[in-house]
């Protein structure tokens, strides 16, 4: 374990430096330690139990990371290790959606509000598969909302502890998440077939 921890920080500081193939190998390292994780809690808890996205980046962090070894890569490692860890949470979830919606199809949809205050995941699959296509529908155009939605969704970061990993100060920080959830809300409504109307 004490070696996969220090390889892992390996990976992570030479990512930072720019080296993309440290990267590449630590993103498959980060979803599979993650899905573990996912898989392990889902084990434990009642077969419609959410994951929790927050709990398990941070566990992952804590396992998969030596923080004496990580002393010289600073927050940038930290960041590096949130972005990929949001980026394969939204993967998993997605996939444990896929595979609960092809257990049960049919039944109404849930609507989901990007709260600025309170955030959750949808508990229902079908929503969060419509929140996976507006996503990736968003990151043709804007690529930098979709990572911090990521990051606040998927790796439960408040806006706070976001923006800093995003580069942005909180005041934009702000800004650029009001934008997503005005074009996420859109893009929801026009998947949803509402066009624009609410939806109750």
């Amino acid at each position: 374990m004490d070696q996969d921890r220090k390889t892992t920080t390996s990976l992570l500081v030479r990512a930072c430096a720019g080296e993309a193939v440290a990267d590449e190998q630590l993103t498959p390292l980060l979803y599979d330690e993650l899905r573990v994780l996912a898989r392990n809690l889902l084990r434990r808890e009642r077969r419609d139990h959410t994951l929790q996205p927050t709990a398990l980046v941070h566990e992952a962090w804590l396992r998969l990371i030596d923080k004496a070894e990580l002393a010289h890569g600073g927050q940038d490692a930290k960041a590096r290790f949130l972005g990929i860890a949001a980026n394969a949470m939204r993967r998993i979830l997605i996939q444990h959606a896929r595979g609960r919606a092809a257990q049960k199809r049919g039944g109404a949809r849930q609507r989901l509000d990007l709260d600025a205050d309170q955030l959750a995941l949808p508990s229902q699959g079908e929503t969060l598969l419509d929140l996976d296509a507006a996503l990736t529908r968003l990151q043709e155009t804007r690529p930098d909302l979709v990572r911090l939605v990521e990051l606040r969704l998927f790796a439960g970061l408040e806006l706070r502890e976001a923006a800093p990993i995003m580069g942005l100060s909180l005041t934009r920080a702000k800004v650029h998440w009001a934008l997503a959830r005005a074009l996420l809300s859109r893009l929801l409504q026009v998947a949803d077939g509402s066009g624009g109307a609410s939806r109750d």
